[in-house]
């Protein structure tokens, strides 16, 4: 069945092209037009992976043609609106680091470096935390740390002076607040300001453990620890992501391996055991144990994720091939949009789709790690 994974992302990519692709469900749903956006971003990024781990070409072709359609040649990014300052619209500059290395097209570095300027004004929390956008002002979001900080990182490893105090620092904030000690896992979303109409007046914390917000925050933990030096840095990143996988793994679903919407509420009605974050916990842990963070014992839990999440959602019919089971969008406000409160009543009233990036992607993801464990 693994096999046929390979033949479910390229039908994906024979359906799709720079102006409208077959994964960005939300984009469809609301009607939008093309433009440079984090879900095609996770996306092209799971491509890059499968170019690597499998050596075929089409994946690769299919993320340089499509950001080639994007970035103009003095580095202009086609679409992106930088004045919405929203750390969303910085993931897909994550893919312009290897397309330089691959390629040395000069635009993909012009291009790094004006997303790069955008985060150095980027409005910041009075602690230092950059907010998660414009609209959500002195607001920190675990989503965030995915879209920015491993970016960041990225461009201090490439062309910047290896300085990742400010990823650490902002790290460092966001364990501080939003890790529950008594549950051993993160809340979706943190208010400094303490006036978001969806945070305690005392703590400045939303209601709920959404599961997709800890798989951005536990991805971007894994990746950072793959790109920072070895050193007391990578250390801390490291022990981080460490706690965060040892108390989500506590929360797993025994027959499935896979998590549960709200984390902490298995089993409560409506809750459902859901594809996008389960996957990324899978991805974390594969490669975490990979990268020799976790014991060995964490490949065979990602793996017990990954199958479960095969199993029960990933179905294969005659018009081709569907992976279900994905939230297509959760989120805090703003103060126009009362009903995304933060609460277990609200998580679980946003749509269930097939298909979308933000599962899909991670699903690839864990995919690879698993063809790496099998050619090592």
């Amino acid at each position: 069945m693994y096999k046929k994974i390979d033949s479910y992302v390229l039908h994906l990519i024979e359906q799709s092209s720079p102006e409208k692709t077959a994964w960005n469900i939300e984009r469809v749903r609301q009607g939008k037009p093309a433009s440079w956006n984090y879900i095609d971003g996770c996306m092209l990024t799971a491509l890059l992976e499968m170019a690597r781990i499998t050596g075929d070409n089409r994946y690769s072709d299919f993320v340089e043609h499509f950001v080639d359609s994007f970035i103009g040649e003095d580095g202009s990014i086609r679409t992106w609106e930088a004045d919405k300052q929203t750390l969303d619209d910085i993931n897909e500059g994550r893919v312009l680091f290897p397309l330089y290395e691959m390629t040395g097209k000069e635009k993909y570095r012009k291009a790094a470096e004006k997303l790069h300027a955008a985060l150095e004004t980027q409005p910041r929390t009075f602690e230092g935390s950059w907010w998660h956008k414009a609209i959500y002002p002195n607001q920190v979001w675990l989503d965030g740390i995915y879209m920015a900080q491993v970016f960041s990182a990225l461009y201090e490893k490439h062309f910047g002076q290896g300085d990742y105090s400010d990823v650490i620092g902002q790290l460092r904030i966001v364990r501080s607040h939003m890790f529950d000690e008594n549950k051993r896992l993160y809340i979706h979303g943190y208010d400094a300001s303490r006036t978001a109409f969806w945070a305690d007046k005392e703590t400045g914390l939303s209601k709920s453990f959404w599961l997709r917000a800890m798989g951005w925050f536990a991805i971007a933990l894994v990746d950072l620890a793959e790109i920072l030096p070895q050193g007391s840095e990578q250390a801390e990143v490291a022990a981080l992501l460490a706690e965060m996988l040892e108390g989500v793994a506590q929360y797993a679903d025994d027959e499935t391996g896979m998590y549960w919407q709200v984390v902490d509420q298995g089993g409560r009605e409506g809750n459902y055991l859901e594809t996008s974050g389960s996957s990324m916990m899978a991805y974390a842990m594969l490669k975490a144990a990979r990268l020799g963070i976790l014991p060995q014992e964490y490949a065979a839990k990602g793996q017990k994720t990954f199958d479960g999440i095969v199993s029960k959602y990933l179905k294969f019919h005659d018009e081709g091939i569907d992976l279900g089971g994905i939230c297509l969008v959760a989120g805090l406000g703003p103060e126009n949009n009362r009903r995304r409160d933060g609460t277990y009543e609200y998580y679980i009233s946003e749509p269930v789709v097939s298909n979308d990036a933000k599962g899909v992607a991670p699903m690839v993801l864990a995919y690879t790690e698993i063809r790496r464990i099998s050619q090592a």
